[in-house]
């Protein structure tokens, strides 16, 4: 049985399905067009599925919007306006709310930057993923270091004191020379925060099905923590496992997820996290992933392609999943809080990563200690384990 005696942080997710090219090492939801965006189309959907999904959220105010893709920056300025101005009347937005949209470098979408900020988006988070032509070319992106360097600076320009840059390393043929120059890079646009990640092979994409020559891991460890440490040098705190902000400008929405809070989402394939209060349950659900599919449904119960309710156990594992990756943790009565359990329901787990060192546990605060943040797949393993034994 849940017991909630309050609810958590409620944050909207907007996705946006489609990019102008596929880059071979993505696996979301993303689809280059065949024709012209149906972008009018589009967000008339995305105001229906959302005012079909409030009732699930009456009287609770939205702290946070994130706009992801795909590449939500492929749209006019005139449907972001139409998008924010039918969240503004279908939602309780707060005034101070974060509205991050995803962009990428290229120059007709720079050249929207100063009207995405009058239309009310007041992040951008922007996907270099790297300063390197030959890099870029690896990876796939119709991008280059000219434009990379001119998307940040364009931001600066356009009045947003908030934006994010993406980057990742350990890239196909990429040496320690070339990835802290791509870091050095990225500190000297003086970005608010820098997402710094290492490059995966995820299945059913183009890179697992033929892997390019990655770095090894001594080197692409090499190249992680010396990235990290010039970071920290620099003033960019890491807050996240992949997450580097100057202090006072952590991303607001991603917090919220970590810290499991709630979250509606609309758009094709999003997902959402929904505290029921009334019936003392969580509910997870996802909208369907076509583009087309999606547009033909949204607004009516068919347009939910799963739903299923959290059960007891699995939320203590959901919960630990998200908080345990956040530096500073968390406290035990946002556990209890965000999950309607007490802290006890893990505590078998707790007790044996704490033996094994991978956990640091007091009366106020949980979080994996400096050999759990660096092992933190065998941290989480316990909790895995511990969610299969009950």
């Amino acid at each position: 049985m849940f017991q909630f005696t309050e609810l958590p942080p409620l944050s909207l997710y907007i996705h946006f399905p489609w990019c102008e090219r596929k880059c071979p090492y993505c696996d979301f939801n993303s689809h280059a067009p065949t024709g012209a965006i149906p972008e009018r189309e589009y967000v008339d959907a995305l105001l229906r599925d959302l005012a079909a999904d409030l009732p699930r959220v009456w009287g609770r105010a939205v702290q946070t919007v994130f706009i992801g893709g795909g590449t939500p920056s492929l749209l006019s300025v005139e449907a972001v306006d139409q998008l924010l101005s039918g969240l503004r009347a279908l939602l309780a937005l707060r005034p101070e709310a974060e509205i991050t949209l995803e962009a990428n470098p290229g120059s007709a979408e720079q050249a929207r930057f100063g009207e995405y900020r009058a239309a009310g988006i007041n992040r951008l988070s922007i996907g270099v993923q790297s300063f390197n032509d030959d890099s870029l070319q690896r990876l796939g992106r119709i991008h280059g270091r000219r434009e990379a360097i001119a998307a940040a600076e364009m931001a600066h320009a356009a009045g947003f004191d908030n934006f994010n840059l993406d980057l990742m390393f350990a890239l196909p043929r990429q040496d320690l020379a070339q990835a802290m120059d791509d870091v050095a890079t990225a500190i000297a646009l003086d970005p608010t925060h820098i997402s710094y990640y290492q490059l995966t092979l995820e299945p059913n994409t183009p890179f697992f099905a033929h892997p390019p020559t990655l770095p090894g891991d001594e080197v692409a460890w090499q190249i992680q923590r010396q990235g990290q440490a010039r970071l920290a040098a620099a003033g960019y705190a890491q807050y996240e496992v992949s997450a580097h902000a100057r202090e006072g400008w952590r991303c607001q929405h991603n917090v919220n997820y970590w810290q499991f809070g709630d979250y509606l989402g609309i758009g094709a394939g999003a997902h959402a996290k929904i505290t029921d209060g009334a019936q003392q349950r969580i509910v997870r659900l996802a909208k369907r992933r076509g583009p087309r599919d999606y547009l033909e449904h949204a607004g009516g119960p068919a347009v939910v392609q799963s739903e299923r309710v959290v059960g007891r156990h699995e939320v203590g594992l959901e919960f630990m999943m998200n908080a345990l990756r956040l530096a500073e943790g968390f406290a035990p009565s946002l556990f209890a809080a965000h999950t309607g359990q007490p802290i006890s329901l893990v505590e078998a787990a707790l007790r044996r990563a704490e033996e094994q060192g991978l956990l640091e546990w007091s009366l106020d605060n949980i979080r994996a200690s400096e050999k759990g943040w660096l092992f933190l797949d065998t941290l989480l393993g316990i909790f895995t384990e511990a969610e299969g034994e009950s």
